[in-house]
Formats: C-alpha cells, structure tokens, sequence
C-alpha cells in the first residue's frame, strides 16, 4: 500500500483514479490545481505524485520541480495530453519524474503498472538507506559466542520467538550484547529480508528523537527545508531496535506507545498518518519495573513493550563462556595488527576468568584489545582492569562479597541462603572456566558427583 496524491484539473480523471486505486489498496487523496497539490506536499509525505502537465496557473512541470525539492524521495508520475509529449520528455530526463503517461483508453492500467515500478525504486532506496545508515553486517546465531547452559537456552529463546511478529524487550547490563540478540531476531525471521535499523534512544534530545523515529515535513521547525521519513517507515517490512529504551521522556513514551497501537506515524509537523508495518525490539540495562514504580516510565508502554522478555545474561554468569570469547578476540585484534600471537597465557586466562567483569563481553574486548596491542611476544600476557574483581558485586550489595571470619558482625541485610547460593554458583563457574566447559572435569574439581554437580547445574539455571 502506497500514499498517493493524485492532482488534476479535471474531475472525472481525480474521481476515476481515487476509485481504481483505492480498489488496489492505496491510501488516496487528490486536488484539482496545482496550487492545492504543493500545499499537500508540503504538509504530508507521499510515495507517488500522479500530475497533470497542462494546468491553469501553476503546471505539473512546477508541480514536479516543488515536490523533488521538498519531498526528493516522493516518485512523481506525469500525466500528458498529445501535446504535452515533449514537455514530459523533457521532465524525464531531467530527472525529476520518474515516469509519464499518455491520456489514452488505457490510462487506469498504466498508471497501476507505473506506480508498482516506482514503489519497488522507493523500496529499493528504502533499503539502501538503511544499510548505509548501519554499516554493520546483518549478525544470526553464529555471532552469539557461547556454549554455556545459559547462551545455549538465551539461543533456543531466539529461534523460538523469532517467527512471530511480537514486540521484544531485552535485559541484560550494559555490554552484554543486546544488540547482538536483536539482529540475531530480526535475521532468523522471516523479515530478515527487509530492513534492521537502530536507534539508541538517549542519544538524541526529545525534539529530535521524534523527527528521528517518525521523520518531518517542510517547514515543522527551523532548518526542516524539505520533508524527511522517519526510521519507523524506513524500517517498513522490517524491524526497529530502540536501544536504551528507559532513557525516553515520558512525553515521547505516549508517542510511542500510539504508534504501537495503531501501527501508523505522523511526522513532526504532518497532518496525515502513515502506515507501517515494523517489528520492534526494545532494550534495556535498567530496571523498568522499578521505574514504573517510581513513575520513570509509563506501564502501559512497559507492557506495550514487554510481551517477550529475553533475558541476557551477564558475563559473570557465564564464566565457561570467557575462555571462548578471550580466543575469538585474540584472533579478530591479532589477525587486524598484523600480530602472530598464538594463544593466551594460561595465568592470564585463568585470571580473565576468576575477573568479574562489570563492563561485561564489550569490557573484555577492550582489556584483549589493548593486550594484543602491547603484546611482543607469541603469547597473550592480560592484565586485568584496575577494577577488583567483586567491584560489581559489592556495589550491587551482593552478600556474597562478604567476607566472613570468626566473631565478626554480620552487615545489615545480609542473607545466609543467597550468600550459600552465590558461593556456590561462584565455584560452579569457576570450575567450568577452569576445565574449558568440561562438566565432568569440573565435578572433579569440586570433590562431588557428577549427579550432583548436574542438579547444582539446573538448580542455579547454569
């Protein structure tokens, strides 16, 4: 389906057009004067300009250069008598229409044939725009490093929920990979084939994140020359990731949650709605049921936004998984500096996997980064960042960071099962880092059963 203005001075011809294309599903509007159809293009942003060329005042020809200057990525369609041939060439090959049709019999047909030819240029465009925009290559499955229990089950989440069309909200800390799980979705559906675009929410002020999302026309604010489409119809057919969603005023909340429920966009100064058909992941490394509490963030957006919840685990709950992630790193860094470093340390490895890593995977790659940039030698030497190792835990008030002696006072709050839970979870994952993922190596490690290890693996969801 296609915005179409449709402008000609004769009625029968507005009237013929608006039934005919309408029966073909488009959204119609038509004027009888050129005047009127710069007006509309100035307040509105069409896919298709239908125009005659021979019109009292002011012409298609003007009609045509107004829109390419205010709307350029609008396809305009010129309508010509016999004698307004050349002038329609002459269009045409100046660029600026995409098309021109004779009035003839066969005047319904071509124009359906002519506006299905400029919707696949705009669809096209569409696309491009979106690539160059996000210069990242499209990432599935493959890109998720991790055999752990916990990146195996976050992976089988994916596949299942990437068929359907459901909005998706993403937890997880900052560096964990949202986006990562995100573009995974967006290829393993069946909208792969369409657009994947990005926004990070707290990085624009609230005026321009909306002109962002939901694009502007002429005039909407100082420095709008010309109309622009927003991401939302950019992504037409595909999926729009809003990073950081929580960091969204509570005025832009309401916006957003209408284009949820009524799947159209008015751009910022535009009086007409457009459709859209888009999925949208959100993400998240806040709290939001704790800022709906506090009254940060809207429910009714939270539950607009929450209908599969994914789950990203920090790297900390994953600590098999660092041993994978250090070797794809070192060969990604080494490969790009020219350096022929074989393998890392096997201190430093034991090292990277007893650090907690608050800074997550984009943490760790910066620390073998750096390390691969200062190595010398055929072996990877880290050294950790300046961070202690329970530096996250601690601030998070973990009870496990408690360190325990005889006689001393216990702090306020504290928690003998969660402190047990989380020494435990702690040796488990230590013990899997230590035996590069081996569960019954680790179990041996431990001094316990393999049984019991397994149940001590399910019971803290490993």
């Amino acid at each position: 389906m296609a915005n179409i203005l449709v402008c000609d001075d004769e009625r029968s011809i507005c009237e013929m057009l608006d039934i005919a294309l309408r029966r073909e599903g488009h959204k119609v509007e038509t004027v009888q004067s050129g005047q009127a159809a710069k007006n509309k293009i100035d307040g509105a942003l069409y896919d298709v300009i239908i125009t005659d060329i021979k019109m009292p005042n002011i012409d298609g020809v003007e009609v045509l250069r107004h829109a390419h200057s205010v709307s350029p990525d609008s396809a305009v369609i010129l309508i010509t008598a016999v004698d307004d041939y050349e002038a329609a060439v002459e269009a045409v090959k100046a660029g600026g229409a995409s098309d021109y049709i004779r009035k003839s019999p066969g005047l319904v047909d071509e124009i359906k044939l002519a506006i299905s030819r400029a919707l696949q240029r705009l669809i096209l465009s569409r696309q491009n725009f979106a690539l160059r925009r996000d210069a990242a290559t499209r990432n599935s499955l493959e890109n998720i490093i991790g055999s752990s229990a916990a990146m195996e089950k976050l992976k089988q989440t994916v596949r299942t929920v990437a068929s359907t069309a459901s909005t998706v909200l993403i937890h997880g800390e900052s560096g964990t990979g949202k986006e990562l799980v995100a573009r995974a979705v967006h290829v393993c559906s069946p909208r792969a084939a369409e657009s994947f675009v990005s926004v990070n929410c707290g990085a624009f002020p609230e005026t321009l994140l909306e002109s962002e999302l939901f694009g502007y026309v002429k005039g909407a604010f100082t420095g709008a020359n010309q109309n622009k489409r927003g991401l939302f119809e950019v992504a037409d057919g595909g999926t729009v990731f809003l990073d950081e969603i929580s960091e969204m005023t509570m005025s832009m909340q309401v916006k957003l949650l209408r284009v949820l429920q009524e799947r159209t966009v008015r751009p910022v100064g535009g009086t007409t709605e457009i459709s859209i058909d888009v999925r949208v992941i959100a993400a998240t490394n806040r709290d939001l049921d704790r800022a709906v509490a506090e009254n940060l963030f809207r429910e009714d957006l939270y539950y607009r936004l929450n209908v599969i919840p994914i789950r990203v685990p920090p790297l900390r709950e994953r600590r098999e998984d660092i041993p994978l992630l250090t070797n794809h790193f070192l060969k990604k860094y080494a490969s790009a500096a020219g350096r022929s470093i074989l393998r890392v340390s096997p201190e430093s490895l034991d090292a990277l996997c007893g650090y907690d890593w608050p800074g997550n995977v984009r943490q760790l790659e910066n620390t073998i980064e750096r390390a691969v940039a200062l190595e010398m030698s055929d072996q990877l030497h880290v050294e950790l960042p300046v961070e202690r190792p329970k530096a996250r835990a601690a601030a998070a008030g973990s009870s496990a960071s408690v360190e325990l002696s005889p006689g001393a006072a216990l702090p306020d709050g504290f928690g003998m099962e969660t402190y047990v839970a989380n020494v435990e979870r702690t040796l488990l994952q230590n013990a899997l880092c230590q035996t590069s993922g081996v569960q019954t190596k680790a179990a041996d490690v431990l001094g316990i059963s393999y049984r019991s290890f397994r149940h001590l693996m399910k019971k803290y969801n490993l």
